[in-house]
């Protein structure tokens, strides 16, 4: 039996770029080829980009995926790639699962593209309706199971959740009997799912006694990060080849005629491959990555070049500058010191401070004056004249975005936008916000982790120590701190982490031996700020649970933890 050499294609598409995904097929199919590759196998809906949500019901965007894959066969052939099979995730055409119980709508598709046509089709069986994924209200669900006969070897497709459920493809697959069962994915991010992924997958490899080859895409997609991390397991559930995370890459292995082991190549002329097993990342670097490539992703493919946030010397608009930095290049970063009354010297120098270390454009423009307008004619106090500073701000930082094309970044993090301590149409302004699912004990730990990596390769650290180190502030009044209204911030996010991702109401809160009084506090305000939470910017997700479209409250609610 001849061995086989597969390439995983970890690729970052965009939603609805038909011509670019495409041309990025062909162009890493070639890199495949040239790897000695006999298979190549791209992500979960690679022509169409992921997730295509409520486009998949446009018959003109149906028509147009089709027609993006029919000639892409035909441009790997006329590329000389004729003999390579690749592997591709598009939109099916609409069918109907009557007999199923299923109405009539688009799939979720894999295709084998061999010498110039189609050769193959399988459907995804199962369809997620759970936290960020919708699936099951878009597509209808297959029902048959597709094994490929590539090099004399059977090998079995399937797509992302159909190896998450017992039974269906995978259970059809274990008892027909492969030799590799390869999976398209499009796994969004979130912390700690990394292992969870090769965990299973190592149960789907013992399930059907073959090697498993798991793809997954990479980049950003509005509020979704892709992290890549394409791996492979042997048929025991063994890791022996991983590719990195955050990037673009092509994996390639040999499938061994025996048991999935690194063979001596395919064919016997082409030299063996070593194992690929990129390191795993520590959780600060992991998220810090996912944030930095969720907001390139998310200005490219929207036509931004640059972005413009306030600079207020603290720690959360430090932390957006150096993510900035590191997703854009500092100098398309435009970072405003905007002092009131109440700023402090050493915030203000802060700002500059950390303008200079990462080579943003640095401007200063006082709000005083527009302040004082707005006080005079309209005679407002306490607080809201302290959310009309942050308002006047918020107006600056959109007047540059229309005047010179910049994204407008908010840089409030997620316990802030947990308990409400956001101005609504004031520091809440921005198309984007990158600290959105982090809460402020890991803003932190992301600061330290950014600035300590700057050290170890040499480099100045980005963020001012005393941005790290000073108590944080809003600066809307005299001596102001936040600790002054809200608990600490280390036993605040622990109620937020309780409250928020695992669901927990007050009774289980008290067990838990929280303070009543700091309970009833933050439960509270989390309870009443969720029409703001509504109107925030999208972020990049990078939790198990982070606002929007895995928490979907009503705004209009009565209930409160009794």
């Amino acid at each position: 039996m001849a061995q086989l050499r597969i390439a995983l294609a970890q690729i970052d598409t965009c939603v609805g770029d038909l011509e670019a995904n495409t041309r990025a097929i062909v162009e890493w199919a070639r890199r495949a080829a040239d790897a000695g590759a006999d298979l190549v196998v791209f992500p979960e809906m690679t022509v169409t980009g992921y997730p295509i949500e409520d486009l998949a019901l446009r018959a003109s965007f149906r028509r147009g995926a089709e027609a993006a894959l029919l000639r892409t066969a035909a441009e790997l052939a006329e590329a000389g790639l004729g003999d390579l099979a690749v592997i591709v995730g598009t939109v099916g055409e609409t069918i109907a699962r009557e007999h199923a119980g299923a109405p009539a709508r688009p799939t979720n598709q894999a295709v084998l593209l061999r010498r110039g046509a189609v050769e193959a089709r399988y459907d995804k069986h199962h369809l997620p309706n759970y936290g960020v994924f919708d699936e099951f209200r878009i597509f209808t669900p297959g029902d048959t199971a597709c094994v490929l006969d590539l090099r004399g070897q059977r090998v079995g497709v399937v797509i992302c959740e159909d190896i998450w459920q017992d039974g269906g493809p995978v259970s059809q697959l274990a008892s027909d009997g492969i030799d590799l069962l390869v999976v398209l994915n499009g796994s969004p991010f979130e912390e700690g799912k990394g292992h969870l992924r090769t965990e299973l997958a190592a149960r789907r490899a013992r399930e059907v006694r073959a090697p498993l080859a798991y793809v997954n895409m990479v980049g950003g997609q509005d509020d979704l990060v892709f992290d890549g991390g394409s791996f492979v397991v042997a048929g025991d559930g063994t890791v022996v080849a991983r590719a990195p995370q955050f990037a673009e890459h092509l994996l390639v292995w040999d499938v061994s005629a025996d048991d999935g082991s690194v063979g001596d190549g395919p064919a016997g002329d082409v030299p063996a491959r070593p194992a690929e097993i990129a390191p795993a990342l520590d959780v600060d670097e992991e998220i810090y990555r996912a944030i930095v490539t969720g907001l390139a992703g998310y200005a490219r493919k929207n036509g931004f070049t640059s972005v413009v946030l306030g600079l207020s010397g603290g720690i959360d608009s430090a932390l957006v500058a150096a993510i900035s930095a590191d997703a854009l290049g500092g100098e398309n970063v435009v970072g405003v010191s905007l002092p009131s009354r109440y700023s402090s010297d050493h915030s203000k120098d802060d700002a500059a401070d950390l303008a200079q270390r990462i080579g943003a454009d640095y401007r200063i423009q006082p709000i005083g004056p527009m302040v004082d307008v707005f006080e005079g004619e309209l005679g407002l106090e306490g607080v809201a004249a302290e959310n009309l500073q942050a308002r006047v701000r918020g107006v600056i930082l959109m007047g540059l975005s229309n005047a010179e094309g910049h994204l407008v970044l908010a840089t409030g993090n997620k316990s802030e936008l947990a308990v409400g301590y956001s101005t609504i149409y004031g520091d809440a302004v921005g198309g984007y916000a990158p600290l959105k699912d982090v809460d402020k004990s890991r803003v932190w730990a992301l600061s330290r982790w950014r600035n300590g990596a700057a050290v170890e390769a040499g480099l100045v650290p980005p963020i001012p120590e005393s941005s790290i180190t000073k108590p944080p502030s809003a600066e809307l009044r005299p001596g102001q701190v936040d600790q002054d209204s809200l608990p600490p911030y280390d036993l605040l996010d622990e109620v937020l982490d309780a409250y928020v991702e695992n669901a927990e109401g007050r009774d289980e809160l008290l067990a838990r031996g929280f303070d009543p009084l700091v309970v009833d506090k933050v439960l509270s305000l989390v309870d009443r700020a969720e029409w703001k939470r509504r109107q925030y910017p999208l972020g990049p997700k990078v939790t198990a649970l982070a606002f929007g479209r895995d928490r979907r409250l009503p705004i209009t609610s009565r209930w409160r933890e009794p």
